[in-house]
C-alpha cells in the first residue's frame, strides 16, 4: 500500500513527468547535435568529392582519356588524403584503366548526386561515399571517399553524447526527487494542519514561508480557519449562553404551570398561568429569532442583496418610526444631519440595526434625555451615529457589550435579552464594517462604520446630545 500511495502521489507523477519531459528534451537536443555535427563532416566531404570529380571531368573534356588516367594516378600518389581517397576509371567495356579499387559497386549508376555504397578497397570491405560520372567514351569515372576516417569521430561524438545524456538524466532525476520532496513537504504541512483541525485543535495554523503559490494558498487557508474558529466560538458561546440564560425563563414558565396545577384548578388560575406561559414562550421565540438573524448575518447569507443606499434616508425613516415611542418615554429624538451619505448594503438589515440602537438609547438613557442620530463620511468610511446624554456605560464593560446575552448589571431589571448589539455588530461585519462604542461624559455613543462609496471633502460637525 505505501508503494501504491507513492506511485499514485501527484508529486511523484509530477516528478516523473518532469523527468520524462526533460529526458526527451535532452535526447532530442543530443540527436540534433549528433546529426548536425556529423552532417557538417558529411557536407565537407561531399563538397571535396564533387570538386575533385568536376576537376577531373573538365580535364577529360579538353584532353584524351590517357590524360585523365595520368591525372587520377597523380592524385593517388600525392600525400593529400591518399589513405581515404577512392578513384576508378573504366573503359567502355568495363575494364579498369586506373584507380585504387578493382571495380565499382554493382548498385552504383552514373548520376550527378553522391551515394553511399559498400566497396572493396585494399582487400577490405568498407563503406564509401562516391559519385559516378559517365565519360563520353562510354567508360565511368568513380570519385569517392572512404568513410572509415569518420568512424573515430562518430564514435567519439557518440560516447560524449551518451555520457552527457546519462549525466543529464541522473541530474534530472535528482532534481525531480528534490522537487517531489519539497512539494510533498509543503502539502504534508497542509495535511498535518488539516488533521489537527479535524482532531479539534482549531488553533492550529499553517506556517507561512516565502511568497509562492503554496504560501498564498496557506494564507487563504489560515484566513478560512480563522473564520471557522470565529464561527465555532460563536456557536459554542451561543450554546453556552442559551444553556445559561434561557434556563431561568424556562424554569419560570414550568414553575408557574406546575404551581397552577398543584393549586385548585380553577379556570381563572389556569387562564392566568397559560397567559404567563404564552408570554414567556413569546419572549423565547423572539430570542431565537434574534439568534437566527445574527447567524444569517455572520454567514453572509444576504450579501447578494446589497444595493447603493443613502444612509441619511435610513436614519430619517427610523427616527420617524420611533418618534412616538420616544415621546411616550419622554425622550427627545433628533436627526442631526440630512446630507446624503452613500454606502452599499442591505436596507432592511441596516434599518434593523439602526432601530436596535435607537431602542437601546431610549431604553437606557432614561426619561428627560435626548437621543441624536446623524451620519457623515470620514476617511475610514461612511458612519451612522446614535448618541444620547444618559448615564453611559462603565468603562470596563464597554468591550463586552456586543457579546451575546451580555447585559450590564443596572440593565438586568429592564426588558431585553442582551442580543441587540450582537445583532448590530454582526450586521456591520457582514457589510465589511465594524461597530464602535464610546462614552461621551455624559452620554453614550454607538457608531456603525461602513465602507463608503463617495468620500466627501470634509466631515460635518458632530452633534452632541445634550
Amino acid at each position: 500500500m505505501p508503494r501504491l500511495d507513492f506511485i499514485r502521489s501527484i508529486t511523484t507523477q509530477l516528478a516523473i513527468a518532469n523527468t520524462a519531459m526533460l529526458g526527451a528534451t535532452i535526447l532530442v537536443m543530443s540527436a540534433v547535435f549528433y546529426f548536425g555535427t556529423l552532417g557538417v563532416l558529411d557536407r565537407g566531404l561531399d563538397r571535396k568529392i564533387v570538386a575533385t570529380s568536376d576537376r577531373l571531368i573538365n580535364i577529360y573534356g579538353t584532353r584524351s582519356v590517357s590524360d585523365l588516367v595520368q591525372e587520377v594516378e597523380r592524385d593517388m600518389r600525392d600525400d593529400l588524403d591518399r589513405n581515404f581517397e577512392v578513384f576508378l576509371v573504366t573503359s567502355g567495356e568495363g575494364r579498369p584503366l586506373a584507380g585504387n579499387i578493382s571495380k565499382g559497386p554493382d548498385a552504383a549508376t552514373p548520376h550527378e548526386r553522391l551515394v553511399k555504397r559498400r566497396i572493396i578497397r585494399g582487400g577490405k570491405l568498407t563503406s564509401s561515399r562516391l559519385i559516378v560520372r559517365e565519360l563520353p567514351s562510354g567508360g565511368l569515372l568513380y570519385v569517392g571517399r572512404d568513410l572509415s576516417e569518420e568512424q573515430p569521430i562518430r564514435l567519439l561524438v557518440w560516447r560524449a553524447l551518451r555520457a552527457a545524456v546519462l549525466i543529464a538524466l541522473v541530474l534530472a532525476m535528482v532534481v525531480a526527487l528534490v522537487f517531489r520532496r519539497h512539494i510533498a513537504a509543503r502539502i504534508g504541512e497542509i495535511r498535518s494542519t488539516a488533521r489537527k483541525i479535524e482532531a479539534g485543535d482549531l488553533m492550529s495554523r499553517i506556517s507561512i514561508s516565502g511568497d509562492d503559490e503554496f504560501a498564498r494558498l496557506s494564507v487563504d487557508i489560515n484566513r478560512m480557519l480563522d473564520r471557522i474558529e470565529t464561527l465555532v466560538d460563536g456557536v459554542r458561546h451561543v450554546s453556552n449562553a442559551i444553556a445559561h440564560d434561557l434556563r431561568t425563563p424556562l424554569a419560570h414558565i414550568r414553575g408557574r404551570l406546575d404551581e397552577a396545577l398543584r393549586r385548585e384548578p380553577t379556570v381563572e388560575a389556569l387562564s392566568v398561568a397559560a397567559g404567563a406561559a404564552i408570554e414567556g414562550i413569546d419572549e423565547l421565540v423572539v430570542v431565537f429569532q434574534q439568534l437566527l438573524q445574527i447567524a444569517e448575518a455572520e454567514a453572509g447569507l444576504k450579501a447578494e442583496s446589497f444595493e447603493t443606499l443613502d444612509l441619511s434616508r435610513i436614519i430619517q425613516d427610523m427616527a420617524e418610526l420611533y418618534d412616538a415611542v420616544a415621546e411616550a418615554e419622554r425622550v427627545k429624538l433628533d436627526v442631526g444631519s440630512r446630507n446624503p451619505v452613500w454606502a452599499k448594503g442591505d436596507p432592511n438589515l441596516l434599518k434593523s440595526a439602526v432601530a436596535s440602537l435607537i431602542d437601546n438609547a431610549i431604553k437606557y438613557a432614561g426619561p428627560g434625555s435626548r437621543v441624536v442620530l446623524f451620519t457623515y463620511c470620514a476617511p475610514d468610511g461612511a458612519i451612522i451615529v446614535v448618541q444620547d446624554n444618559g448615564p453611559g456605560v462603565p468603562a470596563p464593560e464597554i468591550s463586552r457589550l456586543s457579546e451575546r446575552f451580555y447585559r450590564v448589571d443596572r440593565a438586568r431589571s429592564l426588558p431585553g435579552n442582551g442580543l441587540g448589539l450582537g445583532i448590530v455588530s454582526a450586521i456591520a461585519t457582514l457589510h465589511g464594517g465594524k461597530l464602535s462604542l464610546a462614552n461621551l461624559r455624559p452620554g453614550f455613543q454607538v457608531s456603525i462604520i461602513l465602507p463608503t462609496l463617495v468620500a466627501e471633502s470634509s466631515a460635518p460637525t458632530l452633534v452632541q446630545a445634550v
